[in-house]
């Protein structure tokens, strides 16, 4: 049975086992069917490829934040900058706040609309039709290649010797955010229905977290735009984000820091900008000597690398030359980037074995 046949049959099976089902716009209920069909794939390609940590088949979700309408099922004013819904739900017409023109768009260019429930409101986001090249800047080329070693000490210290500190906007907002989980736990009752209070305590809680996350998110997405605009090619490790937060001593720090965010970002103004990003297998780059090659081992604690070979480094700095030796291993003199400017492929990964 075809993916499309068996979204069909689930729609159906939906309508006779959900009666509200029958009121919701045809391709809100497409896209949950979608939104099911990639969960499931995921769990079985996570089991195909032994994928570590624990696996289940996806559940039923009573409750869900967010409903995706395609191109039927809204009707946008833009004099007004107000949308409307016109599903059997009777969701109405909606007043969208915020600075971006409508205007600026064709209405064929929005391909969906998406409501996303926060703690802080509802929020209208629309993935609309553009070729980027029309509407983003190229960039001159720089001359600049840059290495960053990630850690915890600072967020990354770069082949140049610099380092940026990380913003531990979590740790920061720690004693707040405990103080306000106990006043939402103080206000629970089990087994009996929430009171406002609770529900207003809760609502605190997550306001404080959510307020957290985007202050990571907007940091990472301005260091790596400065980054981008700075250099024709950045190399970063490869870090295993999943496997490493294992450790439960470093994992709130690592999460802090948000490295997987400031990857992403980079990653995404990457291929915006036309520039390079390499992903480099992050083993040994801070215990081979970058002189001479040579292992020399050596704890956390030491932040100095000493060879016999007379070379003397700060350790940190040396993992990042070290990074971008093993991304620009092969390449002599300069290269063209405008090839890989607007293909798909704008961040490799090298110095694995995929064999």
């Amino acid at each position: 049975m075809s993916r499309f046949h068996k979204q069909k049959l689930s729609h159906t099976v939906e309508k006779s086992q959900y009666p509200f089902v029958k009121d919701l716009n045809s391709t809100a209920c497409q896209q949950a069917c979608e939104r099911t069909w990639t969960a499931i794939l995921r769990f079985y390609n996570n089991c195909k490829n032994q994928i570590a940590g624990k696996k289940g088949y996806p559940k039923y979700s009573k409750r869900t934040h967010s409903v995706e309408f395609k191109k039927s099922g809204w009707k946008l004013n833009r004099n007004s900058k107000r949308i409307t819904f016109t599903d059997g739900k009777n969701i109405g017409e909606l007043k969208l706040i915020g600075s971006r023109d409508l205007f600026y768009f064709q209405e064929w260019q929005i391909q969906r609309i998406r409501i996303v429930k926060r703690a802080d409101g509802y929020y209208c986001q629309l993935m609309l039709k553009l070729d980027a090249r029309d509407i983003t800047p190229q960039l001159e080329s720089t001359g600049h290649c840059l290495g960053l070693d990630m850690g915890l000490k600072y967020l990354y210290a770069d082949s140049n010797g610099n380092t940026v500190e990380p913003p531990k906007y979590y740790r920061k907002a720690e004693k707040r955010l405990n103080k306000l989980n106990r006043r939402k736990s103080k206000k629970f009752k089990r087994g009996q229905k929430q009171s406002n209070n609770y529900k207003k305590a809760s609502q605190k809680y997550a306001k404080g977290h959510l307020k957290v996350s985007r202050q990571r998110e907007e940091f990472a997405k301005k260091l790596a735009l400065r980054l981008i605009q700075s250099n024709d090619l950045i190399a970063y490790e490869d870090l295993k984000v999943k496997n490493l937060v294992r450790n439960r001593k470093l994992a709130k720090s690592i999460n802090d820091a948000g490295w997987s965010q400031l990857r992403k970002w980079i990653e995404y103004f990457g291929i915006k900008y036309g520039r390079l990003t390499i992903a480099v297998n992050p083993a040994y780059t801070s215990q081979e000597c970058f002189n001479c090659g040579r292992l020399i081992q050596k704890s956390l604690s030491v932040r100095t690398h000493v060879c016999s070979c007379g070379y003397v480094e700060d350790r940190d700095k040396m993992a990042a030359l070290n990074i971008l030796k093993k991304a620009t291993i092969g390449h002599i003199g300069s290269w063209s980037l405008d090839l890989n400017a607007w293909g798909d492929l704008s961040s490799i990964l090298v110095g694995r074995n995929t064999c």
